[in-house]
């Protein structure tokens, strides 16, 4: 438990500290210390705040609070965790980076289409083409996501360099 705790501590404490080196431990107990305060935050939410009648949505206010209070320090430990595997912090940006090209591009696509079949030209004809290029899109970005995620996770999870690296000492 003191493991845990002290992991907490360190990690608030360096709330947007993104220089220096955090070990697995550190990174990982407050990562369950966040996976288990969004579960208990929004069991919370379902029991004070119920869902509305009309669409079953639930209210998350405390789950809201929560997650913007922890996402500088979950971000900034994870920068840290990979700083002490020895890569840089940024890389912990490529699946974000990934989103909003392949958002960017499907945002593209729908407004060629709706161009195409605002020109007059018959928007049967492209359906097909439309639906095989849309399917694939979402297929690729869905795979290639999925590779990230793992990628993140096997970084993420590499032991400590035990050495001082270009990103400081040993923690």
């Amino acid at each position: 438990m003191n493991a845990f705790t002290n992991a907490i501590s360190t990690c608030l404490s360096k709330y947007i500290t993104f220089s220096g080196r955090a070990r697995r431990p550190e990174y990982w107990w407050f990562f369950l210390f966040v996976v288990l305060g969004s579960v208990a935050f929004s069991v919370l939410d379902s029991i004070f705040f119920g869902s509305e009648p009309e669409s079953g949505i639930a209210g998350q206010p405390l789950y809201s609070l929560f997650s913007i209070a922890v996402f500088f320090p979950l971000l900034a430990a994870g920068w840290r965790r990979l700083h002490d595997t020895g890569r840089p912090g940024w890389y912990l940006l490529l699946p974000l980076a990934v989103s909003l090209v392949l958002s960017v591009g499907l945002m593209l696509g729908i407004m060629a289409f709706s161009a195409t079949g605002a020109a007059g030209d018959d928007p049967e004809e492209l359906g097909a083409a439309v639906a095989i290029l849309g399917l694939g899109g979402v297929a690729l970005a869905v795979i290639v996501q999925l590779i990230l995620a793992i990628l993140m996770i096997f970084w993420l999870s590499r032991p400590t360099q035990e050495e001082e690296n270009r990103y400081g000492p040993i923690p």
